[in-house]
């Protein structure tokens, strides 16, 4: 009878535990709160406005914080969304190493786990089965980045140095990003199937404009006419290395001009004022960071969870892979295209 009674005992323990996990995951409030590393980046700004919109459009409450560029400040607004029980958390890590600490506070109530723009690595999606990163492939966009390079300089040959070899300086974004990583390793790779490369200097931009210029300045003053083209991990900083050359002697008067100095510089996501650059012609070319793709399918993706409906290609408007992952696709954007991408 003592031993019924234990396992009576213990069932009903079991079974409370059990209670309280469903109590858990169903008292969550219908509202996405999205963590952005910060407001002052003109992607994510892109970004954050298309998310607002979309989540208006599907009946969704949205609360969108900016995090400063701080993983510290960041955690206490994804505590903050946390503590009143919000049902999606949208997550663009200032620091990827934050990745699984946040999916564990996610799990611990039910919420679901929304990454996107900055890419954890795969593994710690597979923690969670409501976990998801919504982005783009970034070696796409530094192999996008490197013909563009190579078709400026098979397309004007005169501009290739004797030896064939193409000296390069390199504007990095984060360290530590996958963007980061994979732009610049793919972006230099595919110019060298066509042509010799070499590095002349390399900089942490942090994505930043300002930075950017103030780095190219620098490059200008210990290197300049050796180099030979910029390339830039995303627009802002590409726009950056454009004042510095323009303060240089550089885009000054009309291409075909007596004189006229240019400099090929490619940049990544193709934002409003990098087109803008590119119709002048001082960007040589861009790659379409899909802003529009990205924000549009977090804030949909976090309405279908929150709504106990699949995540699929059907509901998403993209191919899921892996049941986590939904890849944006870039887009190659020169003065040939970009009439057709940026209307």
């Amino acid at each position: 009878m003592k031993k019924i009674i234990a396992c009576i005992i213990a069932l009903g323990v079991m079974m409370t535990v059990f209670a309280g996990c469903a109590a858990a995951a169903s008292d969550l409030e219908f509202t996405f709160g999205v963590a952005m590393r910060r407001y002052d980046d003109t992607f994510l700004t892109d970004e954050r406005n298309v998310i607002i919109a979309t989540a208006k459009e599907l009946g969704m409450p949205v609360d969108i914080v900016d995090s400063q560029a701080s993983q510290t400040i960041q955690n206490d607004r994804i505590d903050i969304f946390l503590a009143k029980r919000y049902g999606a958390i949208g997550l663009n890590l200032q620091e990827l190493s934050a990745a699984v600490p946040l999916i564990e506070k996610c799990k611990a109530i039910g919420a679901a786990a929304i990454f996107f723009n900055n890419n954890p690595e795969d593994e710690v999606f597979f923690t969670y089965d409501k976990a998801y990163y919504i982005g783009a492939k970034a070696e796409q966009s530094g192999i996008f980045q490197g013909e563009i390079m190579a078709k400026y300089f098979k397309d004007n040959p005169d501009k290739v140095p004797a030896d064939g070899k193409i000296r390069y300086v390199m504007l990095t974004g984060m360290p530590g990003s996958q963007d980061m990583l994979l732009r610049t390793k793919h972006s230099v790779e595919t110019l060298g199937e066509s042509f010799g490369v070499e590095l002349i200097g390399q900089e942490i931009g942090n994505w930043d404009r300002v930075i950017g210029q103030e780095k190219m300045a620098a490059f200008l003053a210990a290197h300049g006419d050796k180099i030979d083209c910029v390339f830039a991990n995303n627009d802002d900083m590409a726009l950056g290395a454009i004042e510095a050359l323009k303060a240089s002697g550089y885009f000054q008067g009309k291409p075909g001009d007596p004189g006229y100095k240019f400099m090929p510089v490619v940049g990544v996501d193709a934002t409003v004022p990098g087109v803008a650059a590119l119709r002048e012609g001082t960007l040589l070319g861009t790659v379409l960071n899909d802003a529009v793709g990205q924000g549009s399918t977090t804030a949909k993706v976090a309405y279908l969870v929150m709504k106990d409906q699949p995540v699929n290609e059907q509901n998403v408007g993209y191919p899921i892979d892996r049941e986590k992952f939904i890849w944006i696709p870039y887009v190659k954007v020169t003065l040939e295209n970009v009439d057709e991408v940026r209307p």
